[in-house]
């Protein structure tokens, strides 16, 4: 019996790398061919806009966007309360603090 168990075991130890080798093609059908597939991500630029008064603003589609001081600049006169000047472009946009809704824009008023 000891005789017996030792060739079983001797002989999946031979038998095992056989086993494991991979599977060579079958004649008449072609090999299986790795595909690889490239993924092209494309990143979309925030396009600028022409703001018209009653939108809502947002600065990430305004060009050289900042907060600017009225009295820098000719023709903008003061703010009123809860209101700032902001550029987008050439342009002065009056926009609402907390709303952000456009009062005014003042269209080449920054040069």
């Amino acid at each position: 019996m000891k005789k017996f168990i030792l060739a079983a075991v001797a002989a999946s130890l031979v038998a095992t790398p056989v086993l494991a080798a991979a599977p060579q093609p079958q004649h008449g059908k072609p090999p299986v061919q790795k595909v690889v597939v490239k993924k092209k991500v494309v990143v979309a630029k925030p396009t600028y806009r022409n703001w018209r008064k009653g939108e809502r603003f947002d600065s990430r589609y305004a060009r050289n966007y900042r907060q600017i001081d009225y009295r820098k600049y000719r023709g903008l006169k003061a703010p009123p309360r809860g209101y700032r000047y902001v550029q987008s472009g050439n342009d002065a946009v009056l926009v609402g603090i907390t709303s952000g809704i456009i009062a005014a824009v003042i269209t080449g008023a920054i040069r």
